[in-house]
């Protein structure tokens, strides 16, 4: 079933500056070859349910395995039916702005 995840995966206690270890869990995600995108604060991720979720553990892992106290903020929008939401979504909000800005 199609699913589509923004995830935040990040180090605790590793001092200030966490884009080190960021950056090898956006490696892991990347490398999933699912869709994904990553913002400031969040990666989206897209795909089948166990997919995603295969691919959230070993990017989570990839710090936790190391000994490092990691935390993960996930949200999921399962939407049976339904593919590519990671830029439908976008597209129907930018046209209801645009519909808005010419009412």
């Amino acid at each position: 079933m199609n699913t589509l995840i923004a995830v935040a995966i990040s180090p605790v206690g590793t001092g200030a500056e966490l884009g080190r270890h960021v950056a090898e869990v956006v490696r892991v995600i990347r490398e999933s070859g699912l869709p994904n995108k990553t913002s400031s604060m969040f990666t989206e991720i897209e795909g089948d349910w166990d997919a995603v979720m295969d691919v959230v553990k070993r990017a989570t892992f990839v710090l936790a395995e190391r000994g490092i106290r990691t935390e993960v903020v996930l949200k999921a929008d399962i939407r049976p039916g339904f593919v590519d939401t990671m830029n439908g979504k976008l597209d129907r909000l930018n046209a209801a702005l645009k519909e808005a800005s010419n009412s």
